[in-house]
């Protein structure tokens, strides 16, 4: 059975971004603000089209099969899963559940909300932990970075959502997505850092995905993106430099705050997670400097930092 009528719930969803509330409260103007609360590359992949038809011609077969082609030979995907392209990773979160009936959806936390919140206007029953029809597993995990494995991907429906996980490529639980059932979630906005050019891909079997193919319709990704995510995929060399300078500076924010009190309590190469005395303090500190921050209302202590922008590090030391 195929849900398709998910039911708003009214709850409030929390993310990182909100910069538009942090300059209401702080001053400034967008061009005066650093945005860490977001895990975005901040060296993003050149996103350049050259050819016009990308932008005034309906998206192709032969631009959607590059694509595709891409990301098979990138992410290493089997031969028994189907790659279906869509306009962003979170497009798919929210028609997740939409695969199997409602019922009890098992998705360990705390890990990004917007699995439990799609879930759930879809009128599943969330857990975070137990038996389930429904399992999610965010691969390394939002905010702390826990990388899971393949025997926790257990449940008749699995999502793995990797949208972190091209920092570790060598840790992908992309193998999992010839099971049927299972579908394994893949962004371009995160460690390509082109949050805003809206591709993501599912990775499962083609019996699996097709729900979600007819619920996207002919066309669901644009001719840029099709263009610029075809060209990233195909990189490899500005990937491989991209993760040895990510690693360098993830390193370097943690000599900074560790330096000046915090203690490191995970993350990945794209975001840090740290253990401080009083988190929304630290944040309103930062903020007052306009860099902007990400707490959590389940803990008063955790406070998480994307990396800064190469000119932006002398801002970041100053106001810390």
């Amino acid at each position: 059975m195929l849900k398709t009528a998910p039911v708003d719930t009214g709850l409030p969803r929390d993310h990182g971004g909100g910069l538009d509330g942090a300059i209401l409260a702080h001053g400034g103007r967008r061009a005066d603000w650093i945005d860490l609360s977001t895990g975005i590359n901040p060296l993003p992949y050149p996103a350049t089209v050259t050819d016009p038809d990308a932008w005034t011609a309906l998206p192709d077969t032969a631009a959607a099969g590059a694509l595709t082609d891409a990301a098979r030979s990138f992410w290493k995907v089997p031969d028994g899963a189907a790659i279906l392209a869509a306009p962003g990773a979170s497009s798919l979160i929210a028609l997740m559940p939409a695969l199997a009936p409602a019922g009890r959806a098992c998705i360990p936390g705390p890990t990004y909300n917007e699995h439990a919140a799609a879930f759930e206007a879809h009128g599943w029953h969330v857990t975070d932990h137990g038996p389930a029809a429904a399992k999610v597993i965010v691969h390394p995990n939002n905010p702390d970075g826990k990388l899971w494995t393949a025997a926790d991907a257990d449940a008749p429906l699995q999502v793995i959502d990797e949208s972190f996980c091209d920092i570790c490529p060598d840790r992908s639980l992309v193998a999992a997505a010839t099971r049927p059932g299972t579908v394994v979630l893949k962004g371009f906005g995160k460690f390509w850092g082109l949050a805003g050019l809206r591709l993501g891909f599912a990775i499962g079997t083609e019996a699996t995905l097709a729900p979600l193919r007819t619920l996207l319709g002919p066309w669901p990704v644009s001719g840029p993106a099709l263009a610029i995510g075809a060209r990233g995929l195909r990189d490899g060399a500005w990937a491989a430099a991209t993760r040895r300078r990510l690693r360098q500076d993830s390193e370097r924010l943690d000599a900074l705050m560790t330096a000046r009190g915090a203690r490191v309590a995970g993350g990945t190469d794209l975001f840090r997670l740290y253990d401080v005395d009083d988190a929304r303090a630290w944040q309103t500190r930062l903020a007052r400097h306009h860099i902007w921050s990400r707490i959590f209302p389940y803990s008063r202590t955790w406070l998480r930092l994307g990396l800064p922008p190469e000119d932006a590090w002398p801002r970041l030391e100053a106001a810390l």
